[in-house]
């Protein structure tokens, strides 16, 4: 996959497996994981089936997951992106458009999730011409769930996982369709 977006701050490109020690040492932190099923990350071979698991992606369904690198620095912060799920079952759907991110604890509070998300919103609705775009979260991770409103997803509902954790399921219409 030859995409790459670039943001004021923030270069958008491919998940490696050069990325998977920084990767690791976001994804073992359980501060991180703390709206996320409270599972870490134990072990680097863990991440890189991930990371080998996105790649799939990217050539089933031509985007999924970017590592998110700090242009200043070339740092990886974290991932972001649009994922088309098409693995499992969420919220009664399957075969959807998602967006989602994660980043190491150093980045956040600092508008790197919110200046991905513009860019990722614009891709999938102009380039991609995604009708709905959909996203989920934790219902306590109120760092994210601003995030997604502020960007202007529109919360839908609230649902329990199979372990009865409620969840927020957003969504935002492609406003080109919206505004017809």
């Amino acid at each position: 996959m030859n995409l790459i977006l670039e943001t004021d701050r923030l270069l958008l490109r491919p998940l490696e497996l050069s990325d998977a020690e920084a990767m690791f040492a976001m994804d073992k932190n359980p501060e991180v994981h703390k709206y996320l099923w409270q599972t870490p990350v134990q072990k680097v071979e863990e991440v890189i089936k991930v990371i080998n698991y996105v790649n799939e992606q990217y050539k089933r369904n031509n985007i999924g997951r970017f590592a998110t690198i700090l242009k200043q620095t070339g740092e990886f912060i974290g991932w972001t992106g649009i994922k088309f799920v098409d693995d499992h079952t969420e919220n009664g759907n399957t075969n959807f458009y998602d967006y989602g991110y994660r980043l190491a604890e150093p980045f956040w509070g600092k508008g790197y999730a919110t200046e991905a998300s513009y860019a990722w919103l614009d891709y999938g609705f102009r380039e991609m011409h995604i009708d709905k775009m959909n996203a989920y979260t934790h219902a306590q991770n109120g760092a994210s769930n601003h995030v997604l409103q502020k960007v202007g997803m529109k919360f839908m509902e609230d649902y329990p996982d199979n372990d009865g954790v409620i969840w927020k399921w957003w969504q935002m219409e492609n406003p080109a369709i919206a505004n017809r």
